[in-house]
């Protein structure tokens, strides 16, 4: 079977696209197994990298300092991969994220993918782990950084290719792009009466925060609020 598509990988904040930002985009545009065009790019969304994920990934607030906004770098992508299927290892992961940026820019997204985690779990016993790093470590795929967006979007397409040597046989339709199916709305920006009352209570509690109030969305700005009044109580009138 001769298939084109995108090797896609995303290192984020967190696991919830609601909440969580995009750091770093790697994909290739793969044609039989072959790197034909690769595209990566920081993200910059003005905030304070949480030490967890700068531990996982080794990505700092200066790696991504001046780097490309969210749109940049989004359109970039799309421009990139034009029409083609997504392959990654749990690849809605990824689409969830790119697509939410793209409905927030006005733009639609709706995509094939090619998944090698569903294909591991649907014909593979071992390892019992099917995490990228555990599959590629059975089948020797060696890779110089884990955790970050290019050199894990190649293993995941090297990971295909193994995957379709072992089982393409047994069931030819498992690797063929499908449909990947995300709902997603797009967000409303922080209202005016939020930026009021979330500036007078960064004021008051004397906090400095590691956002910018003006990027925020409406729920982003809710969590904020609620989250500074259960550490730091309301303001005392």
């Amino acid at each position: 079977m001769s298939i084109e598509y995108i090797a896609l990988d995303l290192e984020t904040t967190g696991v919830d696209p609601k909440r969580d930002k995009i750091l770093e985009i790697g994909a290739a545009r793969v044609k039989d197994g072959e790197i034909l065009e690769t595209y990566q790019s920081f993200v910059d969304h003005k905030i304070q990298i949480p030490a967890f994920i700068t531990e996982l990934t080794g990505i700092t607030d200066e790696m991504v300092a001046g780097a490309s906004s969210v749109e940049q770098a989004v359109a970039g992508l799309l421009e990139f991969g034009g029409e083609l299927p997504l392959l990654g290892h749990n690849i809605l992961f990824d689409y969830s994220f790119v697509k939410r940026a793209a409905v927030n820019m006005g733009a639609e997204f709706e995509r094939t993918g090619i998944d090698t985690l569903k294909i591991a779990r649907k014909f593979m016993e071992e390892p019992k782990k099917k995490t990228l790093e555990s599959l590629c470590g059975y089948y020797g795929i060696e890779r110089e950084h884990c955790h970050r967006a290019y050199d894990d979007a190649i293993a995941a397409s090297r990971l295909y290719g193994f995957l379709k040597k072992d089982f393409y046989l047994v069931s030819p339709a498992a690797f063929a792009p499908a449909p990947l199916y995300c709902q997603v709305k797009k967000d409303s920006p922080i209202t005016k009466s939020q930026k009021v009352y979330l500036n007078d209570l960064i004021k008051y509690h004397r906090i400095e925060p590691d956002v910018s109030i003006d990027n925020l969305t409406k729920s982003e700005a809710s969590r904020m609020i609620d989250t500074i009044i259960r550490d730091y109580g309301r303001i005392k009138r």
